[in-house]
């Protein structure tokens, strides 16, 4: 028997092992003070079913770990089909997106939407909590692809067949659970019976799949705004017939990419102009003097603001803009969260004394110089550029604090008309796995900070654990004060970002913490066929991130 070491970061010694243990007795034989639900392999994300055959470098992970919450997730919602299989076997589940602290569910069957009654939520849930008691392992499969389309067919999920079909891959991974199949784009938990938290709520025309301890206590929010800028693109989709990975891979595979792209950025123009008319209607009864932009970071605020700025031009206004970016204090001073990281989505980040200054004096009519921050040095310059608001004119500020009450107290409400931006993505891998906005937004961060920031894939992905802890807490709280929301996503950008993203994110080293990440995220593009930007138009929004826009930045 071949015996050999890993060395076990946790307990920070070697331990030995033989050749063909996998992480789960390994982990078992371990003095460790948590239960692991997935490891990390020489810093790759792996099952505890994962067999070692030769010296690793491993890290135990705990459910809290952003890793270990991504596999409890996936967990559930397998969990959760085989609960649907049982409960309601001609029904489609759909697990759409995340949304008011869950993920947005749907049944259908060919006559559409399946009413979602109290008594179907009960019956699944108690299915779910039978199989949790019964503690059943997710059990992992590799075969040739043409197998796993076989048995993905029998069960009717044609969404994974088509996608297996696109990606033209020998072999392809799957779990099996209680006589049903499922594939899921990373990590499983080894078993139901650690799947004890989670809850099922009615919502809109599904259900919310609830996945953690604070989600399951905390009241759930209709968040309307959101709701309704994610179904308009859901109905879009729908018309369009490309809903998913599968269905856009397929059309790229046909050579109808630049029918794609055409269509989403129409969709893009119909929205950004029906703000603009929105705002002029407001301003011409008197109010709407001051248009706030905000969003999360790398939700495409600035070429937002930018298009807008043109239809407001189109209805006869004259639109001047700051962004709220040239006010961010001197890196230095910047204020600390409590993991001691920069907390750049703090609003003390921004120099609101200045910015109120400034404000009150372009209002009052005054031509004011304005800072350019320079995100190399970390520093505010002043360099030559002035506002002066003359009749006629609006001025939009762009900023991530644009709906927080505290950026502009001395403001009456009536002349604020709030816009709120971000990357809703309604695409789904397929009908059992969504593509997370914050990947979306962090792949646009990433390729952008890379071109005209000065910032390595690495340092972006270390950073954003704590742009996402200060989302949570200085900006989703205030969405839903917009008066218009605005979905910046692109049905192609992945397959346009995949290049650029995939050459940048393979610089990262494989010896660091953040090579998982970059791995994943690797993986994760591998699932959309690559589009040539040469058909992007220089206005679209995802050319803010990948370059060669028209506008200036």
């Amino acid at each position: 028997m071949n015996r050999f070491n890993i060395y076990c970061q946790n307990l920070e010694r070697y331990v030995e092992v033989t050749g063909g243990d996998n992480l789960l007795d390994t982990a078992a034989r371990l003095d460790l003070d948590f239960e692991p639900v997935v490891a990390r392999v020489n810093n790759k994300t792996e099952a505890m079913n994962y067999c070692v055959y030769q010296p690793k470098t491993v890290e135990f992970l705990p459910v809290t770990s952003a890793s270990g919450k991504r596999a409890y997730v996936r967990s559930l919602c397998m969990m959760l089909y085989r609960a649907v299989c049982s409960v309601a076997p001609l029904a489609t589940l759909r697990v759409q997106h995340s949304i008011a602290r869950g993920y947005y569910c749907t049944l259908s069957d060919k006559n559409g939407y399946i009413p979602i009654t109290p008594d179907i939520l009960a019956q699944l849930s108690a299915e779910m909590y039978r199989l949790v008691d019964a503690d059943l392992p997710f059990e992992y499969h590799e075969e040739r692809t043409e197998d796993v389309i076989e048995i993905f067919r029998r069960q009717g999920l044609h969404d994974k067949v088509l996608l297996l079909e696109t990606l033209h891959q020998l072999y392809a991974r799957y779990y099996s659970l209680d006589s049903i199949c499922d594939s899921y784009y990373g990590a499983l938990l080894p078993r139901t019976g650690l799947l004890r938290t989670f809850d099922l709520r009615a919502f809109k025309k599904g259900f919310l799949l609830l996945a953690t301890e604070d989600a399951v206590a905390a009241p759930t929010g209709d968040q309307e705004k959101m709701y309704k800028a994610f179904t308009e693109y859901v109905e879009f989709n729908n018309i369009l017939g490309i809903r998913n990975a599968g269905e856009i891979n397929r059309l790229v595979e046909k050579k109808r990419t630049a029918d794609i792209i055409n269509l989403a950025e129409a969709l893009h123009n119909k929205n950004i102009a029906g703000i603009a008319h929105r705002i002029s209607e407001r301003y011409r009864r008197g109010g709407a003097r001051i248009i706030l932009i905000a969003g999360p970071s790398s939700s495409g605020k600035t070429t937002t603001t930018k298009r807008l700025a043109i239809q407001l031009m189109a209805n006869l206004l004259k639109p001047e803009m700051i962004s709220l970016d040239d006010y961010f204090v001197d890196r230095v001073t910047t204020p600390l969260d409590e993991f001691g990281e920069y907390d750049y989505e703090s609003i003390n980040a921004i120099d609101l004394k200045q910015f109120n200054s400034d404000l009150t004096r372009v209002l009052a009519g005054e031509e004011v110089e304005l800072p350019t921050y320079n995100f190399e040095t970390g520093r505010r310059e002043y360099r030559g550029n002035t506002i002066k608001l003359g009749e006629g004119s609006v001025l939009l500020i762009e900023g991530i604090h644009g709906l927080n009450p505290a950026l502009t107290p001395n403001i009456p409400e009536d002349q604020k008309f709030r816009v709120y931006v971000s990357a809703l993505t309604t695409l789904t891998i397929d009908n059992h796995n969504w593509v997370p906005t914050t990947d979306t937004r962090l792949l646009r961060r990433i390729v952008r900070d890379y071109k005209y920031r000065g910032y390595s894939a690495r340092e972006s992905i270390r950073l954003w654990p704590s742009v996402r802890r200060g989302e949570e807490k200085w900006i989703f709280p205030y969405q839903e004060n917009a008066d218009a929301t605005f979905n910046s996503s692109l049905l192609f950008e992945l397959g346009v970002i995949r290049e650029q993203a995939e050459r940048i994110l393979k610089l990262v080293p494989n010896d660091v913490p953040e090579y998982a990440e970059a791995y994943r995220l690797r993986h994760f593009l591998e699932l959309f066929s690559p589009i040539t930007p040469e058909l992007i138009p220089p206005t679209s929004l995802v050319r803010e991130f990948l370059g060669g826009s028209s506008f200036h930045y």
